[in-house]
Formats: C-alpha cells, structure tokens, sequence
C-alpha cells in the first residue's frame, strides 16, 4: 500500500486497517512456518505497510499536539 493512499484515511481507518494487517501477518508467518509459503515477500510487504501506517498515525498524534500548543 502506497504513502499516498495510507494519508487519504482517517485515524479510525488507520486504527482498524493496522490491527487488520498485524492479523494478516500474523497468519502469514504461522503458515509459514508450518509450511513454506509460495511468495515469502509477502511477509516483508506486509511488515512495511504496518510500519506505514505506524508512521502516518505518529505523524497525526504530533501534528495534533503540536495544534494545541
């Protein structure tokens, strides 16, 4: 998922599509330890959008303190 698509939800979007991708990676990491998976790049995609996210959420926490100063 591409930066400019992660800034065009909002925070509650944010909230709920984070916990959605850390299930997903979840899963994909216990299936492939269980038994070799046929992308394992997948992992690493997944890993990188969720650090995406992490990043845009932080980027909306700051800018909001920085807002009530």
């Amino acid at each position: 998922m591409k930066q400019a698509v992660i800034s065009e939800f909002s925070t509650k979007e944010l909230y709920e599509r984070l916990e959605a991708e850390n299930l997903q990676l979840t899963k994909l990491k216990l299936h492939h330890a269980v038994s070799s998976i046929e992308n394992p790049n997948k992992i690493k995609e997944y890993r990188k959008t969720i650090a995406r996210l992490k990043t845009e959420i932080r980027n909306r926490e700051l800018a909001e303190q920085k807002s009530q100063k």
